[in-house]
């Protein structure tokens, strides 16, 4: 029978034939056309400063094959010499070198962005307030104020706000951590090249590349340098997304197809990837000289984007800013229209804007972006120590809401080392290790003569390739450059020898010379080669063949005739096709990959054709092939995936398997690991029954399964993914929690992740290390790639696991639940302190008539020291007990700052808090013989005579109790951090000092708070400039046993939830 050609060739017109949708990688380049006028042909290209000018003179391509040997002194079969390298190599590494960065853009947004905008505000206010509104007599603590504020007020003209100062220091020493900590991590991933240098080819460093060097490239490589094809297969395709933009796979040529270089497809260039096919090429720009050098060269900077959590901190700040304006309005409103005339000389406008500056700074909690950047920082270097490679810091925050993850079985699931195990032809079977004992003990070796012709298909008809440099080491030890099916079958084929059969590998590889080859693609199932035996007549019988290899549920299908032991064949029936599906059937429910390998005789076949007549005939004669035999290959579970699984499983994530392999080796590798635990399978027929009786969810964000379902296993092919319709994909990631795709192509993965993602709120993952893996790792909210993987893959990918280490999938989804985890305890702690006590401060003063409790400098320096102290030590929180216990968080509905959040700020811990400050605030009123009601609504009565107080004496109260106000705070706030460590443990069972949640930084941050309090408060130069005063001693002791009571209350509340969890108040909990 026919089989069906899939459209991979380069067309006439010199258009691809068929696409490949794709999500490209989101960088700052794009297509770039350069006119490159008509002219005759330079003997060498035309070198200039200016990028655009030197990519219109590249002409390597429009010169033939041979002369680009000539041109750089390099052979095609021998490469470069090692004295030419070192030579060569003086030119400079091949590194591009990176856009300049723009430092002053990077201080504007430092001393500009976040909330600092809000303290330029208060810096200009507080400059009125002192000059001109403070004539005819400036108060000194205002001139302080502004000194607090700004920098040399005296000597320079134009002030520096310290605050911003502060704050722009923060956010410059956490950005340049950041990105010293991801430089360093990126620093960890080996880009490698397989070139031919002295006649061996040989894998070294990318950047050791040089201007001549013959590469090699084979799929899913990245092109290490501007390279000049010079050998290609028919289905040679590159993915130039990085370069253009676009995610369409481009033929690749050896001759030019246009004269222009950034469209021509006899060049490879730089950071493209090869997706299809293998090329051989000759290098001749490396690093800035390279066509993407010089693209980058002319961008420049490329543009900053807001990662997911930055935009929910910035949505967050505009929410907090938009409250400090607008009480700020109103304190200043209320001055103008009600005290100022009601009750006249209770505050001037100097006085007035000081206070009101007190809402500015009452609502700003400095932390917080901090906080956002240091927390991904040390998040990053923690999983770094765990060789992930994490791409962009917003990954982390997303793995946190994962729901989904879809991986790959072979080098993911699997340890990527196959193995031959079994071989079997029509009439008998048996495993590798019995082939010797079996042909030694018979006397007529002849009766195995198929091992011979099974022996030259595997070691043939391979894309497998051992490395130069490591040929003379055992077997098993020699590295290989090709994907794992290949890589078994040529160590199995150069192990096996028996002499009596003929059978050794160098001896085929002596006396057979390739002709062509389609290598293997996931749309065919198979790869094929076309070999002629040297010093054989054109036309002698046995001197071409066609080998072809491949899954056998594909090329059953072509078969006429099946191979026996002996080397003879019979038709290839109903019957013996059974035969070996059953066979094939209980290889794949032990979980081994099993192989087909067929071959032809193509006796006659004319040579000399072009690459497209030639595939057209490779492509018309797979047909009445003989079936030579099936090859078991056993590729072990990873040791630490079922644990893994586990883990994750147990986090709420749900697992599908995602392959290429057939259906029943999926799913026996899927029990394996634990991906399914089920009995009973269901298939395609099932969904559909189902689809048929279900009712149409309302929202496409319903698509779940609940929480009481039982747990149903699924197995789908990759026909039956292309035929599902919208009601089954509901059904599928509705009603399924293990499932397992078979069989599927690249776009199929695709369209899986892309279904999954459209319901249920859900985060997908997809993890890989395949060419074919690419589009869905593209289309996936996190790709995540082996280390050991394509080039391709990992380019795709947001997450790298360096070591391959699966266990560091369910680390990650921690990680990034831990980030969110303590940015929300951050604000917790922020809030009641740094925003609801201090406002409360202001707004006693503009509503009730009483002094001031809390001064604008008090509340300024609490912001930029105390809550940026005592929140970084949050940073550092190990992750609770049931973070992994938890349900994935929905990225859609499930914010930073929710309701729940607000209700332990406000009615709870907040409540508790500023009535303790305002409490020893009247105390110590009381003790100096004012009354409640002789401090509240007061108003313009507090001067001099009242309650036969001078008014210096009642000015000395007041700095007092606000001294009294801020250290309580400062205490106060303890109760507050140890509080929200935890959401739902108790204090006594995770600790800071001792324990698995031990966290030193947090007694730091009290002891350092504590320094800033009493240096405040004894400092000369403060209590002169600010009237900061030394308090009673008793006032530092109470605050105390006030953070004891907030953290007792907290301790009842997590009791009561933990007790009774479908209370109200577990149902208000944060």
């Amino acid at each position: 029978m026919s089989f069906p050609k899939t459209d991979t060739r380069v067309s006439t017109s010199g258009q691809t034939s068929h696409k490949v949708p794709g999500y490209g990688i989101q960088i700052g380049y794009r297509t770039l056309s350069v006119r490159v006028e008509d002219r005759d042909l330079p003997a060498k290209p035309k070198v200039s400063a200016d990028p655009a000018d030197a990519i219109a003179s590249i002409d390597v391509h429009l010169i033939n094959p041979e002369d680009v040997y000539t041109r750089y002194s390099t052979h095609p079969s021998f490469g470069l010499e090692g004295t030419a390298v070192q030579r060569r190599s003086k030119d400079g590494k091949n590194i591009i070198s990176p856009p300049a960065t723009q430092y002053w853009k990077k201080a504007m947004n430092y001393v500009f962005g976040g909330f600092n905008f809000l303290m330029w505000i208060a810096f200009i206010l507080t400059l009125l307030s002192y000059q001109p509104l403070g004539q005819p007599a400036p108060q000194v603590f205002v001139l302080g104020v502004a000194i607090l504020l700004a920098s040399n007020l005296q000597r320079e003209y134009l002030a520096v706000l310290l605050v911003i100062i502060v704050s722009a220091t923060f956010y410059a020493l956490v950005d340049w951590n950041a990105s010293r900590i991801m430089k360093s991590i990126k620093s960890l991933i080996a880009n490698e090249a397989s070139v031919i240098r002295d006649g061996k080819q040989q894998v070294i460093a990318a950047s050791d590349i040089v201007v001549g060097d013959v590469v090699v490239l084979s799929a899913g490589d990245r092109v290490p340098a501007d390279v000049r094809i010079v050998q290609a297969s028919s289905d040679l395709r590159f993915d130039r997304s990085l370069l253009t933009g676009e995610s369409d796979m481009i033929p690749g040529a050896l001759d030019a197809t246009s004269d222009n270089a950034l469209e021509t497809r006899n060049l490879a260039l730089t950071s493209t990837f090869v997706v299809q096919g293998a090329c051989t090429g000759v290098v001749f720009a490396t690093g800035d000289r390279t066509v993407m050098g010089r693209l980058v060269s002319m961008s420049g900077e490329k543009k900053f984007k807001l990662t997911t959590i930055q935009k929910e901190v910035w949505f967050f700040t505009k929410i907090i800013s938009a409250l400090a304006l607008f009480f700020f309005c109103l304190s200043l409103l209320l001055y103008g229209v009600w005290l100022r005339r009601t009750y006249p000389g209770y505050d001037t406008t100097s006085t007035a804007i000081v206070n009101s500056i007190g809402c500015l700074t009452a609502f700003v909690p400095q932390g917080l972006p901090v906080c956002v950047a240091l927390s991904l920082t040390v998040v990053a270097r923690r999983m770094a120590k765990r060789h992930v490679l994490v791409k962009n810091l917003a990954t982390i925050e997303t793995l946190g809401c994962m729901s989904v993850l879809c991986s790959d079985k072979t080098g993911t699931l699997t340890a990527g080392k196959m193995m031959v195990e079994n071989i079997a032809f029509f009439d008998n079977h048996f495993s590798v290790r019995d082939i010797h004992a079996k042909v030694s003990k018979t006397l007529e070796p002849k009766m195995f003569a198929g091992i011979k012709a099974l022996h030259r298909i595997a070691r043939l008809c391979n894309a497998a390739k051992f490395d130069g440099a490591t040929i003379d080491r055992p077997i098993e030890e020699r590295a290989v450059k090709g994907d794992p099916t290949d890589t078994a079958l040529l160590r199995f084929s150069e192990a096996l020898s028996i002499p009596s059969l003929e059978v050794s590998a160098s001896g085929l590889l002596e006396s057979w010379t390739k002709n062509f080859e389609i290598p293997f693609n996931s749309r065919n199932k198979w790869a094929l080669t076309f070999m002629t035996e040297d010093g054989s007549a054109e036309k002698e019988p046995g001197s071409s063949w066609m080998l072809v290899k491949g899954a056998p549920d594909v090329l059953f299908r072509s078969c006429g005739r099946v191979m026996q032991t002996d080397g003879t064949s019979i038709p290839f029936g109903e019957s013996e096709r059974q035969r070996l599906a059953t066979l094939q059937n209980e290889w794949s429910s032990e979980g081994q990959r099993v192989l087909a390998l067929c071959h032809k005789s193509l006796d006659g076949v004319k040579l000399g054709l072009s690459p497209n007549d030639m595939e057209e005939l490779m492509y018309s004669e797979v047909q009445d092939l003989t079936l030579v035999g099936l090859v078991g290959i056993r590729d072990p579970p990873r040791e630490d995936v079922p644990s893994a699984i586990e883990t994750i499983r147990r986090a709420g994530v749900r697992v599908f398997m995602v392959t290429g392999d057939f259906k029943l080796t999926a799913v026996a590798i899927a029990r394996q690991v634990g991906i399914v635990s089920q009995e009973r399978i269901e298939i395609i027929e099932d969904v559909r029954a189902a689809a048929s009786e279900k009712v149409p969810p309302v929202s496409r964000y319903a698509v779940k399964p609940d929480e009481n379902d039982p747990i149903r296993s699924l197995v789908l092919t990759g026909e039956d993914v292309s035929s599902l319709t919208s009601a089954d994909w509901d059904v599928i990631v509705g009603f399924y929690s293990e499932i397992v795709f078979a069989r599927t192509t690249p776009e199929q993965k695709m369209k899986i992740v892309e279904e999954i993602k459209y319901r249920g709120d859900n985060t997908v993952a997809v993890t890989g290390d395949g060419v074919n893996d690419a589009p869905a790792l593209k289309a996936a909210d996190i790709g995540v790639a082996m280390g050991s993987g394509s080039d391709v893959a990992k380019e795709a990918a947001a997450l790298i696991l360096l070591k391959n280490d699966f266990a560091s999938i369910p680390v990650a989804i921690e990680m990034g639940r831990l980030v969110f985890d303590n940015l929300k305890k951050v604000t917790l702690y922020l809030l009641p302190a740094g925003s609801y006590t201090e406002f409360m401060a202001v707004f006693a003063n503009v509503l009730l008539g009483m002094q001031i409790p809390m001064t604008t400098y008090q509340q300024v320096c609490f912001c930029i020291t105390n809550d940026v102290v005592m929140s970084i030590s949050l940073m550092y929180e190990k992750p609770e007990a049931d973070l992994m216990l938890r349900k994935p968080r929905n990225a859609r509905t499930d914010r930073l700052t929710d309701w729940r959040l607000f209700v332990q700020v406000y009615l709870f811990i907040g409540l508790m808090l500023w009535p303790c400050a305002m409490g020893m605030w009247f105390l110590y009123m009381h003790q100096q013989h004012l009354s409640f009601y002789d401090v509240l609504l007061v108003f313009n009565k507090w001067q001099d005579g009242w309650q036969h107080y001078p008014v210096e004496q009642l000015t000395e109260f007041v700095y007092v109790g606000s001294c009294v106000y801020y250290v309580t705070l400062v205490f106060g706030q303890y109760g507050s951090l140890l509080s929200v460590r935890n959401r739902r443990v108790s204090m006594l069972h995770s600790n800071p000092l001792w324990g698995p949640r031990r966290n030193l930084v947090v007694p730091c941050g009290m002891v350092a708070t504590a320094a800033i309090a009493v240096i405040n408060l004894y400092g000369p130069g403060l209590q002169r400039v600010f009237d900061m005063r030394p308090i009673p001693a008793m006032f530092w002791g109470i605050p105390f046993g006030f953070a004891l009571g907030i953290l007792i209350m907290d301790e009842l509340r997590k009791l009561i939830v933990r007790t009774y969890p479908k209370s109200f108040i577990a149902w208000i909990a944060w």
